[in-house]
């Protein structure tokens, strides 16, 4: 197999991409030691009508740039096809500032068709193209040089049978007419927000029991401080602090570097230098903010008013559309959105969008009293009333 490790050779299987329908494409990264995702190797794979020729990308080679990838990217006559292609958008959009279009992802193509949620690719190749998987290389380090026969089998097998893949499943998709379906799944995918972090908004990812505006203030100040310094760095988060350290010290509220040294959960590198200067720092500013402008958590966010029974219903009306339409139940709302839906929230992907026509429209009657729902046999059956 090819491994292309100039950007000479990049352009010449990019330019040769551009005259074919679609390309597969994968990448291997690291994340365990840094903030951002370490772009280790890229795999692109051609229509076996277009030659078949599939090659790996070497993006560690000294000189080589990614710019006929990101060039291609932006060429829209050719579909780039991609499995679970969130982390691989988020490479790309990160280092060249670019998403690639038209886009097709297999695993959010595979839920609409039916194959359940988040659909592994090994189980997308036994089914769809009658092969197996050597996953024994799944978790090597693919930083390291120079990579195995393995490593370079089983990285190529990514994008190979990904075609086989892709054309039965861009079919079934064509063939059922919920191609809106999927593209309102890509829009997702191809939104800026998706991978962008704002340091000011991290506060919401740390759970806490204690929705206390003072408190929060000094959560939303601490999270600020460790985003800051998490990207700035490219370390990842729990190198700084992690979220257990972080709610002590919005508890405990240290104010020198000798409370500091008392914390029973800080990492030994926090209690000094940088980190233990931005910690007090983060901590005097959350003391410091005005009540009007401290974070508040969402009354539906705190405790939902749900009505148990209208929720049991909703589940047995969203088992019977789901099953109806082939679709992964998960897909269209999670065991939250229903309780939601219960306690009289609206403004959800459930209720909206391709979601609604096949649960929303009739979740919405049944909250009503519009609708009832009967048991047939083994068959759920909506009745108007």
């Amino acid at each position: 197999m090819k491994t292309i490790t100039t950007t000479e050779e990049l352009a010449r299987f990019c330019d040769a991409a551009k005259t074919a329908p679609y390309v597969t494409i994968d990448t291997e990264f690291l994340r365990e030691r840094s903030y951002w995702s370490k772009l280790c190797l890229v795999q692109m794979a051609l229509p076996e009508a277009k030659g078949g020729e599939a090659v790996l990308v070497d993006p560690l080679v000294e000189g080589i740039s990614m710019e006929p990838i990101y060039d291609l990217f932006r060429h829209e006559a050719t579909v780039k096809v991609f499995h679970a292609a969130r982390q691989d958008l988020e490479i790309f959009f990160v280092e060249g500032g670019v998403f690639p279009v038209p886009l097709f992802d297999t695993q959010v193509a595979a839920m609409v068709c039916g194959f359940g949620e988040q659909v592994g690719y090994e189980t997308l190749v036994r089914k769809i193209a009658r092969q197996s998987l050597d996953k024994t290389s799944r978790f090597t380090d693919w930083s390291r040089r120079p990579l195995t026969d393995a490593q370079k089998t089983y990285a190529i097998a990514d994008v190979t049978h990904l075609r086989v893949i892709y054309e039965h499943l861009a079919a079934e998709i064509a063939k059922s007419g919920r191609d809106k379906w999927v593209a309102e799944e890509l829009g997702v995918l191809t939104d800026p927000d998706t991978y962008i972090t704002d340091p000011a908004e991290a506060w919401k990812r740390v759970k806490t029991r204690t929705h206390s505006p003072k408190f929060l203030a000094l959560v939303k100040e601490l999270a600020r401080f460790r985003e800051e310094y998490a990207q700035g760095r490219n370390v990842p988060r729990s190198r700084v602090y992690k979220d257990d350290a972080l709610l002590e010290l919005a508890s405990t509220k240290p104010q020198s570097i000798e409370d500091l040294g008392r914390s029973r959960l800080l990492l030994r590198e926090a209690r000094k230098g940088e980190i233990a200067e931005g910690i007090l720092a983060a901590v005097a500013a959350g003391l410091a903010m005005p009540a009007d402008q401290a974070p508040r958590v969402e009354k539906h966010d705190v405790q939902l008013q749900v009505n148990p029974a209208l929720a049991d219903l909703l589940r047995v009306l969203l088992k019977a559309k789901s099953d109806s339409a082939g679709v992964a139940a998960k897909l269209i709302a999670s065991a939250s959105d229903l309780d939601q839906i219960a306690a009289g929230q609206r403004d959800l992907p459930a209720l909206s969008g391709w979601r609604a026509e096949v649960f929303g429209d009739d979740a919405l009657r049944l909250c009503q009293g519009e609708i009832a729902l009967g048991a047939k046999g083994n068959h759920v059956r909506v009745v108007k009333l």
